[in-house]
């Protein structure tokens, strides 16, 4: 075998896996909002999740952007572990049409259409508005044309003909358990190995359809990829959140499960399979002309795409009933790490590794934004306890909290402002891109929201520490008025961040903001003149009117939250 061929085969295999991507990707770009309003309301039962999953991952192409979805609907507490385990089996079935449309590659020659789409694809391309359908057309060409590639360098490397090739394979016993059992973990490698099961898939049907892999060994190595792209997404999930390692865990569990029970009839289904689609297993190659036997080999391709879906759709049939069971053994595996929240600077939604897809890390960083945005109001309720606080002890622990609050929300803003940088740096649709320059908006001026909470609690502990004399009844009345005001800012602010922007009042908070203008205005003048009368010393006074401005300044800061929010412009 020539270098030659060796390049043309791998050349053709990297042909087929941008395709894929390509495609993936595009479909996202185009339907990605919708993909995930079909997933939050088609699951209202196993049996809709199912078909959710199924339908969502033939579309996109991708079981990954699939489960990737699905997790991100469980952290938000849009869907139970149990509906997610249903999306992913569905996904498991849903990718099967890959194997469907690498067959029919496999068998005709389509390069036309490739061709086609190159040549529909750049035209749209350069048409702004259906650049993303040009995207997929795009795709779609390197897929078929990587296909085409792959069954001409199959046919060029005549691998039925090559004696070492053929003893190789033939040294194996196909009726042997160990056997199967071999192939089995040589396609759990191999996919591991090279990230991509559609890739394995393609080597698996060229030495097939040409007669050197006899189909027993060749479906030994499709049930090994189906494995294998499980361990992928199981060490992606490791520096994961606790639901994201459960649902790998069940993906890998659904998996394993099928595994074993096909073991037990493995023959007699593989033959089953056969017969539908017509291929004579009992044919030898001495017995019959070499066109016979090669007419017959290239039908192998439909045979392992058959038991591909067959498999995947019985062991799904299984397994749907037995979905509460398999959610407690992910839960009863994997437990919850307990961590001290106010030492826990870790990210809960953004993961490292495990969101692949740009458009839909989108909503992960959402996700984490939502989280800070509650963190922010929760360290505002501390400094409101802080100003009633009279134990010197109890007014340490929790200005020492707020100390550590104000470090959180720094780092939360490196940390996610890092993450959108990261996924900018991809081909994202305009929508998305505008959802990232307010995302960038929203976590500085949530980061404004934590300096001024800490501003507060430093000028109540100036006070505390310099034995400065009390405020008033009336100034204890009115800072807890504002404080009232502000903190109401900050609820409306938190209830647009958790539901949905088209049902806000945005009116709300312009109305609270001017509340808290005008009567941080009546404070001042009210101020100068109680200082004047000598109601209380300048000194007060000052540290009075540092707390009530700052408080109208974080009002401020949480109207630029909700125009971000809005998509509004900063006033």
């Amino acid at each position: 075998m020539s270098i030659w061929i060796i390049f043309k085969l791998l050349g053709s295999l990297a042909l087929l896996m941008f395709g894929m991507k390509s495609m993936s990707e595009s479909l996202q770009k185009m339907a990605g909002p919708q993909l995930r309003h079909v997933l939050g309301a088609m699951t209202t039962n196993r049996i809709t999740g199912m078909l959710t999953g199924t339908l969502v991952t033939a579309s996109v192409q991708s079981s990954t952007a699939t489960t990737v979805m699905t997790v991100s609907f469980v952290n938000a507490g849009l869907l139970t572990l149990a509906q997610a385990i249903s999306v992913i089996m569905g996904a498991n079935i849903g990718t099967t049409l890959t194997a469907w449309i690498m067959s029919a590659g496999m068998s005709f020659d389509i390069s036309i259409v490739s061709y086609v789409g190159f040549f529909l694809g750049i035209i749209l391309i350069y048409m702004k508005k259906h650049r993303y359908i040009g995207d997929f057309l795009f795709g779609l060409g390197l897929l078929l044309l990587g296909l085409t590639t792959l069954r001409l360098t199959g046919n060029e490397m005549d691998l039925g003909h090559n004696p070492a090739v053929l003893s190789f394979f033939e040294s194996f016993d196909p009726t042997s358990f160990w056997t199967t059992l071999t192939f089995l973990l040589l396609g759990g490698v191999l996919t591991f190995c090279v990230q991509s099961s559609a890739a394995v898939m393609a080597i698996t049907m060229i030495l097939c359809s040409s007669g050197a892999l006899p189909i027993y060994q060749g479906i030994a190595l499709v049930l090994g990829e189906n494995i294998g792209t499980t361990v992928t997404s199981n060490l992606a999930a490791l520096t994961a959140n606790t639901q994201a390692r459960r649902a790998a865990l069940a993906h890998m569990f659904f998996n394993v499960f099928g595994v074993i029970w096909i073991m037990f009839v493995f023959q007699i289904f593989i033959n089953m399979v056969c017969g539908w689609v017509g291929y004579d297993v009992d044919m030898q190659k001495e017995e019959v002309s070499p066109e016979a036997f090669l007419a017959n080999a290239s039908k192998l391709s439909f045979v392992l795409a058959a038991f591909h879906t067959t498999f995947n759709v019985i062991n799904a049939g299984i397994l749907i009933w037995f979905i509460p069971q398999i959610e407690r053994f992910v839960c009863w595996v994997i437990k919850p790490k307990k961590v001290d929240e106010e030492e826990d600077f870790r990210l809960h939604f953004i993961t490292a590794g495990f969101m692949k897809t740009p458009e839909l890390s989108v909503l992960e960083a959402q996700k984490e934004i939502q989280s800070f945005s509650e963190r922010m109001q929760r360290m505002f309720g501390m400094v409101r306890e802080l100003l009633g606080i009279k134990d010197d002890a109890a007014f340490s622990k929790l200005y020492s909290r707020i100390e550590k609050y104000e470090n959180i929300s720094d780092n939360m803003e490196i940390e996610i402002a890092k993450y959108l940088d990261q996924v900018s740096d991809a081909h994202l649709s305009d929508d998305t891109k505008a959802k990232i320059r307010a995302m960038l908006r929203e976590i500085s001026e949530l980061e404004s929201i934590g300096d001024a909470c800490y501003n507060m609690a430093r000028t109540i502990t100036r006070k505390v520490q310099g034995k400065q004399e009390h405020f008033t009844e009336k100034q204890y009345d009115h800072m807890h008025q504002m404080m009232e005001l502000t903190d109401s800012a900050l609820t409306q602010m938190n209830q647009l961040m958790c539901g949905r922007k088209e049902a806000f009042d945005v009116n709300r908070s312009f109305n609270t903001e001017n509340e808290i203008n005008n009567f941080r205005n009546q404070l001042k003048s009210q101020n100068i003149a109680d200082v004047n009368n000598h109601v209380y010393t300048y000194g007060i006074g000052t540290i009075y009117m540092d707390i009530i401005n700052e408080c109208e300044k974080l009002g401020d800061y949480v109207v630029n939250v909700v125009e971000a929010r809005m998509g509004m412009k900063q006033r």
